[in-house]
């Protein structure tokens, strides 16, 4: 799994290789070989509520924002989306943007007693998932991505983020 990084803003301090990691694990756990790569923007806040109201007509701050590079939801709610393909053979295995604020995950991180390390994690796999087609639109879609998820984070020794 490559991860393209654009570093916008400084506090971002080993973000890639985080990065790799938590895209690497929903790969791995949903089967795809390692040719994939994302993009990720490490922004601060500023940046995201400009995209967040630019992409989502919401004007706010948010932790992570995902754009997939193909659209590949389920056919019906709590049902795994139409798995990822190359577009055309040869060409690279992209599977989108991602772009994650520093000060929300932050905030978050402190607020919820989480290390922020794990939290923006969380958040990463979230991102990926998203890329892949999940959702949590409806309480199907959202437990089925909550599940792999907290199934995900378990695997890389994080405990479960919906747990208060």
């Amino acid at each position: 799994m490559s991860v393209d990084l654009v570093q916008e803003d400084a506090r971002w301090d080993g973000l890639e290789a985080l990065a790799a990691r938590a895209c690497g694990a929903v790969m791995a756990q949903l089967g795809y070989d390692a040719g994939w790569g994302v993009s990720l923007l490490a922004c601060d806040d500023a940046r995201i509520a400009g995209l967040n109201g630019e992409f989502r007509d919401k004007a706010r701050a948010t932790n992570v924002l995902s754009w997939p590079s193909t659209e590949r939801g389920a056919e019906a709610p709590g049902e795994a989306p139409e798995r990822a393909e190359p577009d055309s053979p040869g060409e690279p295995l992209e599977l989108g943007d991602i772009a994650i604020a520093y000060e929300t995950c932050q905030r978050e991180a402190a607020e919820q007693g989480k290390e922020f390390d794990a939290h923006v994690t969380h958040l990463l796999v979230h991102g990926t998932l998203h890329l892949l087609g999940y959702d949590h639109i409806n309480d199907k879609d959202a437990g089925l991505m909550e599940g792999l998820e907290v199934e995900i984070l378990g695997n890389l020794g994080i405990s479960n983020p919906y747990e208060s």
